[in-house]
């Protein structure tokens, strides 16, 4: 009877070890601060976008100021001169939405620029992740800033600092 329930015993306690799965999660956004090239990339999108909205504010104003002088000298204007200068206005109306949807659309340059700058960066904190996983024996690791909702973490299970560690960062220059 004994080597019944021993050999029982052990059967639940190796099937339940066979079921146990390991994780982990980091902080993407606490790993991408520590990244001096994710910084740097941010700072050149960011101007990039501030100087394309200087030019759309720009264009904006101006069909702001030329429509404003049409309703001044509208009263003083033939049908015809009415009907350019309208024309003028919508053009350029028209002009400056194709420019700003060209530069900040789904699929504008600023899009583009910026999936083309953070693909490596992405592809190098992955690959990191993956490492870490590996080395630690871990099933899965969650992104704690992504859509899954994690409602508690043990911080034991943070393993931001060995990716950081795997990327050749020092971990703990910026604070979480």
């Amino acid at each position: 009877m004994k080597k019944v329930i021993l050999v029982f015993a052990f059967t639940f306690l190796a099937c339940a070890g066979a079921f146990a799965q390991r994780f982990g999660y980091v902080d993407s956004d606490y790993i991408l601060k520590h990244m001096p090239e994710y910084v740097s990339a941010q700072k050149q999108l960011s101007a990039l976008s501030d100087q394309w909205q200087k030019e759309v504010d720009n264009r904006f104003q101006e069909i702001d100021r030329m429509y404003k002088a049409y309703q001044a000298d509208q009263v003083l204007m033939s049908a015809d001169m009415k009907k350019r200068r309208e024309d003028e206005v919508v053009t350029k109306e028209k002009a400056a939405k194709d420019f700003q949807r060209q530069k900040f659309g789904p699929d504008g340059e600023l899009e583009t620029k910026s999936s083309a700058v953070m693909k490596p960066i992405q592809d190098r904190v992955a690959k990191a992740v993956q490492a870490v996983a590996e080395d630690q024996n871990l099933d899965m690791i969650f992104d704690k800033n992504s859509e899954v909702i994690m409602l508690y973490a043990n911080p034991r299970y943070d393993k931001s600092a060995d990716v950081i560690t795997r990327l050749g960062l020092k971990p703990g220059v910026f604070a979480k």
